[in-house]
């Protein structure tokens, strides 16, 4: 991400094994040197009847909350819950006959499996898909109905990746890579003509960071196609590789990726994706956990859309952005915004346990303790007292073998409650204080 056009061609150090091999310089400059219109082009063609052509939905909430135009690419509602098949499909639509029996095989750590498997069957070929063994169970299965054999090896990505490498060299697979290749590239480069034809007027396209394969997709069809529109990247806070990657004017390796958005839980961003984002990203936005859980969270409310982690760090990203600072001149009156929606296969273990972060980031469940004297009535005071002031109570822990002193004659007493944000919340603990209640609040 430079104000210069020129890619930083100095010598890239190895990272540690194990890791996924490295795309070659040579390879990376061919690849920028070829006909980025005509090839984006051929893969909307190779799509046509596979992939969705995902329609725009408007987004009120969203919208109000931070005074521009929001309009969502709800790519969890693409084939496989996912925009992988985009780029998938293109790659393998490229191979030869030859190639296709010789067998695919690639890594994944749930999104692409899906996308290459489904891929792979379309085309008659056999696929053998590596996962992280942290891969969500539902991805799993869903990538073994589509045919393909599944292998779970390593714990992150980047191991799987060097695994299904080693696969391919043995076996003479065919190796799909998730997102260094210019053909997976340039189909997940459909969203952003399918953009560009559904807003014409559209003036930023939030699309979140794992590898770059998405973000160089779509950064490589905006600016070829209407430059003046922005591309804006996005990334969790405990996934740094992007941006220790364009501060060190580089390719490196995060030392540790930590993050509830494992499809976007990346140490090693792509070669490729990263010379083409280096020129053509706007600007590069982190989030926080906690955004993360409150945006899936909304969409379920106000959209009744299904989002994993990954597909909502765009949307996270809305209320960070800086729209003031433009690269051209920006049109009058508020932005219009696309964020892309890049998946929502999420597994129902883990969607609970989103909403109820969420659910506590908003102030919508609250849970404390209080000590009680140990004498009948107590405990019917304090749920009068939370009724009165409209608390839903979830869940009562009454132990007296909790209370701070076991010869005071108190008990504890553990309460969650359902509140409606953090004025009722204030209103709540108030509410005790005043009637002689001393309350503790855990969250």
């Amino acid at each position: 991400m430079t104000s210069s056009p020129q890619m930083d061609t100095s010598p890239l150090p190895r990272p540690r094994a194990p890791t996924m091999a490295r795309m070659e310089q040579k390879d990376v400059l061919k690849a920028l040197q070829r006909d980025h219109a005509a090839e984006l082009k051929l893969a909307a063609q190779r799509l046509k009847g596979t992939a969705r052509h995902t329609a725009i939905i408007p987004s009120p909430a969203l919208s109000e909350m931070t005074g521009h135009e929001i309009l969502l690419k709800p790519e969890n509602l693409q084939v496989t819950g996912s925009f992988k098949i985009r780029g998938a499909y293109n790659k393998i639509a490229s191979l030869t006959d030859e190639e296709l029996a010789r067998g695919i095989v690639t890594a994944s750590a749930g999104n692409h499996a899906q996308g290459v498997a489904y891929a792979a069957r379309e085309r008659g070929a056999k696929a053998t898909i590596c996962m992280p063994q942290i891969t969500p169970p539902l991805k799993v299965d869903a990538t073994k109905a589509y045919g393909a054999d599944v292998v779970l090896h390593g714990d992150v990505f980047d191991e799987a990746a060097a695994y299904a490498q080693e696969l391919s060299e043995k076996q003479g697979m065919i190796f799909v890579p998730p997102f260094d290749d210019y053909e997976v590239i340039c189909g997940q480069g459909t969203i952003g003509l399918e953009i560009l034809e559904d807003v014409p007027n559209v003036t930023d396209v939030v699309v979140p960071l794992g590898g770059g394969g998405l973000g160089a997709g779509v950064a490589l069809a905006i600016k070829t196609f209407k430059p003046e529109v922005r591309v804006i990247g996005a990334i969790p806070e405990g996934s740094p590789a992007w941006k220790n990657s364009f501060a060190a004017h580089r390719v490196v390796e995060a030392e540790q990726v930590s993050t509830s958005a494992e499809g976007v839980a990346v140490k090693h961003p792509g070669d490729l994706p990263y010379a083409l984002l280096n020129e053509f990203l706007d600007d590069l936005v982190t989030v926080t956990e906690r955004d993360i859980n409150e945006m899936i969270l909304l969409m379920l409310e106000k959209h009744k859309l299904v989002v994993e982690a990954a597909g909502a760090v765009s949307l996270a990203a809305l209320e960070h952005l800086n729209l003031r600072s433009r690269k051209f001149a920006a049109a009058p009156g508020p932005h219009v915004v696309v964020p892309i929606m890049s998946g929502g296969n999420i597994d129902t273990v883990t969607m609970g346990a989103v909403i109820q972060k969420g659910m506590i980031a908003r102030g919508r469940i609250m849970n404390f303790e209080v000590e009680l004297p140990d004498t009948p009535g107590q405990l019917v005071k304090v749920a009068t007292l939370l009724a009165k002031e409209r608390a839903n109570v979830i869940q009562l822990d009454h132990d007296q073998f909790k209370a701070s002193s076991h010869y005071t004659n108190a008990v504890s007493l553990g309460v969650t409650v359902e509140t409606n944000g953090p004025d009722h919340i204030d209103r709540i603990l108030a509410a005790l204080r005043e009637a002689g209640f001393q309350p503790k609040r855990i969250y």
